[in-house]
């Protein structure tokens, strides 16, 4: 038997390492890139803050058409393509361009008051940057190339890499809390490299495992399909009495396309979205993004966070139609049940928010330790065959006679 378990965690071991040598630049790169975004928000909006306030007046706040009027007639303007209000009379608000104008900027913000441009946020292209290098690689196709393939089955192996990892140091003495979380700092060498990789990699593997498992979420479809089907399953009552109203979006908007011509060419605004919305929310939002559709049809998708949300996922999301102002459809956040809350929330969890800033500080740590897990298992390859080619007993040259 313990011939066996030698055999079975040798071929791990080999497989431990091939894998980790193949892709442990591409590991690294992630997690580096994913660390940089842990805080984007907060960087932002330090980085900004003179452009994102304004001096709070009586005068009443321009709706969202007479925004963009006025920052078009100013000209230096892109195709619009969302709009983000607040109901903090102190906050700007933020207008974002179509992909694909040139060089212009993708948002800028202006006074609610007037409609004078207070300038374009700083950061955003370096973090839009650094979000198709972690997701996609920067190669072509974004998110519809090879990119989001390779970091998907990187992420894969990554799982493989932990369970291996996990089995290989399991020590005899596995009830030692002492043994499995405090690394040995008076070790040399590979002692001390393979004392670091090992402690610090279970110390990370949990927070590791969140992040792969839910990273593939936004690589393969049929991950996501598979997440649907066994946190979304409609129970009979649902079935009976359907909860929400999404498959109406898709019919709604497969009617539009076939609308009038006149219609179609019509160019959409925001105002009657802007209008339906607040009969609908009052003054229970504290941001609303509404975004223009990105083809043919006349439904404007409206993102509302409450004055209490802190986090990304915890949102209403409501279709409105442009043209009469009429509401399609309402996903309401109290209304989902708990797997849909956790589906809603991948990104939340995947980098931490879901804890909170310490739970963000956390995964940002975790994050930029995996280039240390590059350094040291590179170091103990090395090493290993090192060992390996001293320990081989040298083969003697025959004498001819002997």
């Amino acid at each position: 038997m313990s011939d066996r378990r030698h055999r079975i965690k040798a071929a791990l071991l080999q497989i431990h390492s091939v894998v980790g040598l193949a892709l442990a630049l591409l590991w690294a790169l992630v997690g580096l890139t994913g660390a940089t975004m842990s805080f984007e928000d907060e960087i932002e909006a330090s980085l900004n803050n003179g452009i994102m306030h304004v001096d709070a007046t009586t005068t009443q706040r321009l709706t969202p058409d007479e925004l963009v009027e006025r920052l078009q007639a100013a000209g230096e303007t892109g195709k619009v393509s969302a709009v983000m209000m607040t109901s903090d009379p102190s906050a700007a608000v933020r207008i974002r361009f179509a992909r694909g104008d040139g060089g212009r900027p993708s948002s800028v913000y202006v006074d609610p008051y007037d409609g004078h441009l207070l300038g374009s946020p700083r950061g955003e292209a370096f973090f839009a940057a650094v979000r198709k290098l972690h997701r996609w690689l920067l190669l072509p196709g974004d998110g519809n190339g090879y990119g989001r393939k390779i970091t998907g089955t990187a992420a894969i192996c990554l799982i493989v890499m932990l369970i291996s990892g996990l089995v290989l140091r399991w020590p005899r003495g596995a009830g030692s809390m002492k043994m499995w979380l405090k690394p040995n700092l008076a070790l040399r060498g590979r002692g001390l490299h393979r004392s670091l990789h090992a402690v610090i990699g279970t110390w990370v593997l949990p927070i590791y495992l969140v992040m792969t498992l839910t990273g593939l979420w936004y690589s393969f479809e049929w991950y996501k399909t598979g997440a649907n089907w066994l946190l979304v399953r409609p129970s009979t009552s649902d079935a009976a009495q359907p909860r929400s109203p999404r498959g109406m979006v898709a019919a709604d908007a497969k009617g539009e396309a076939k609308g009038d011509t006149k219609t179609a060419i019509t160019p959409l605004t925001f105002d009657r979205v802007w209008s339906t919305f607040l009969h609908e929310q009052g003054s229970r939002y504290a941001r609303a993004l509404l975004t223009l559709p990105g083809g043919a049809g006349t439904v404007v998708r409206v993102r509302s966070w409450a004055r209490d949300s802190t986090l990304e996922s915890v949102r209403d999301e409501l279709r409105i139609d442009a043209v009469t102002g009429r509401l399609v459809s309402a996903d309401l956040y109290a209304n989902k049940t708990l797997g849909e809350r956790i589906l809603a929330g991948v990104l939340d969890i995947h980098r931490g928010a879901i804890l909170g800033w310490p739970g963000k500080l956390a995964f940002m740590l975790a994050a930029a330790l995996m280039p240390l897990f590059t350094v040291t298992g590179l170091l103990l390859y090395v090493s290993r065959r090192r060992h390996r080619r001293l320990a081989r007993p040298p083969i003697g040259s025959l004498v001819p006679g002997e």
